[in-house]
């Protein structure tokens, strides 16, 4: 069985703000049936220890970046959790990344390089007697980790660096190389330097030994100035290293609670109801999302009216820029078929792909992307812009996808909001034709949106880099 240590800032169900907790949260158990035997590791946030209660010490770390640390033992599901505890970096109020002032805790680079350097503490000593093959390192958060592997000399333990979100990176100024414990000798073009600064993600996509992200099509694109953010030539660089592995959903976790498409109908009244929209001739549409510009939800605004012209509405459920959030605020004033929530609710999350048509998820770029693939397993048909995973996972209603019958979603480019109109105006067309509809509904709900595919294209590569 390859060993893994997975190591990660954030994994559900203890700790989460995006997508990354999701896949780090269930590859063990992906993982578990194809020959790994995956470990996590994670920061002891509060949240973390809070859930792992008695947790016994397996190792102290004596001075880890300004204070005393030790690494405990808990549990994570039936996979084995690694805890680093080391409360002059985790042990505070606020988010994990940001304090409660909303801006990023000054000292994330020590917290994160710390995680990195537990990390190679254990690829390099083990602990209970276990010793990974390979290290699988998500984003910039664990990015550093090949540097310190080296300086380590450590030469059998393998790295695979995913990216699940490149406008991410990890930059610290220069003048930090000492107090993060790098070498000088790396800090370069060809190393982990970026425009003079320190680039932890930068380090991990030199440095590891395998570089993956979330999806073919984003791979892609992340070797193209449009998306690459700075990172696209040193990733042209690692090309032959370099894959794109589509993410999955827990389809347990996320069942429908209905067995058929028209088992909808009694939660598309609930959810009526419940944002006081009124009966309406056209698609019921929800959007589950931070309300950023990555979102494309600016472009939503602009399209709205093609929408409530076709006699479509439009449920909201997210938080984010103040600017959409105020634009949403206004369009559901104005309109009786426009209802918005601010902030986030699971259960409320759920219970909308459950009573939704449709899922709007309108991204100018968009990594892998989950929410549709909810919408998916719920027969709640994603309209999406042909970008990253969105591309990968739905199934365009073109003429040629409804001639074979194999459409799950409506897809448009290019991205912006003309274009997103006329999407929307072709979804309310489709939802008078109920036969198409329906069929649509149907493949929606058959689509594999799970991890079997994705944690065999996994196994295949860990097991290659553990050879």
């Amino acid at each position: 069985m390859t060993r893994v240590l997975s190591v990660a800032s954030e994994c559900v169900p203890l700790v989460k703000t995006g997508g990354l907790a999701d896949v780090a949260g269930a590859l063990p158990a992906a993982l578990a049936g194809q020959g790994v035997g995956m470990r996590v590791l994670l920061p002891g946030y509060p949240a973390v220890l809070g859930a792992a209660a008695k947790t016994p010490v397996l190792r102290e770390i004596p001075d880890l970046f300004g204070g005393p640390a030790r690494i405990r033992r808990g549990a994570l599901g039936k996979a084995v959790l690694y805890i680093l505890d080391a409360p002059h970096l985790f042990d505070r109020p606020g988010g994990i990344y940001l304090g409660p002032d909303g801006r990023d805790w000054p000292d994330n680079p020590q917290r994160f390089a710390a995680l990195c350097k537990a990390a190679a503490l254990i690829a390099a000593e083990g602990v209970e007697d276990w010793r990974p093959q390979v290290l699988h390192l998500h984003d910039w958060q664990a990015g550093l980790t090949p540097i310190y592997l080296r300086q380590a000399g450590v030469r059998d333990v393998r790295t695979l660096l995913t990216i699940h979100n490149i406008a991410f990176q990890g930059l610290a100024p220069a003048h930090m190389l000492s107090a993060l414990q790098l070498p000088a000798h790396l800090f370069n073009p060809s190393g982990f330097e970026y425009w003079g600064r320190i680039s932890a993600l930068k380090a991990g996509i030199v440095f590891a030994d395998k570089v993956s992200t979330v999806s073919p099509t984003y791979a892609e694109e992340l070797m193209t100035p449009e998306f690459g953010m700075g990172m696209e030539g040193v990733l042209a660089d690692r090309a032959g290293d370099f894959t794109g592995i589509l993410n999955g959903i827990d389809l347990d976790a996320w069942k429908p609670p209905y067995a058929t498409p028209q088992g909808k109908a009694p939660h598309r009244a609930a959810l009526r109801k419940e944002f006081g929209l009124p009966e309406a001739d056209g698609p019921l549409c929800v959007v589950v999302s931070r309300l950023t510009g990555q979102k494309g939800l600016d472009l939503l605004i602009e399209a709205l009216p093609a929408l409530l012209e076709n006699g479509g509405q439009l449920a909201v459920l997210g938080s984010g820029d103040p600017g959409l959030e105020a634009a949403f605020a206004k369009a559901a004033a104005r309109h009786a078929g426009v209802a918005l929530r601010l902030g986030y609710d699971e259960a409320l999350s759920r219970r909308m792909i459950a009573g939704g048509d449709a899922i709007l998820v309108p991204s100018r770029f968009e990594p892998c992307g989950l929410t549709q693939l909810y919408g998916l397993r719920f027969g709640t048909l994603p309209l999406v812009a042909l970008t990253g995973g969105l591309a990968d996972t739905v199934i365009n209603a073109s003429v040629a996808g409804l001639a074979a019958g194999v459409a799950t979603g409506v897809q448009f480019h290019p991205v912006d909001a003309r274009t997103l109109s006329r999407a929307l105006t072709r979804l309310c067309a489709l939802w008078h034709q109920p036969a198409a509809w329906q069929r649509m509904m149907d493949n929606a709900m058959a689509h594999p949106v799970g991890w079997d595919a994705s944690a065999r294209a996994y196994a295949e590569l860990f097991e290659a880099m553990a050879a």
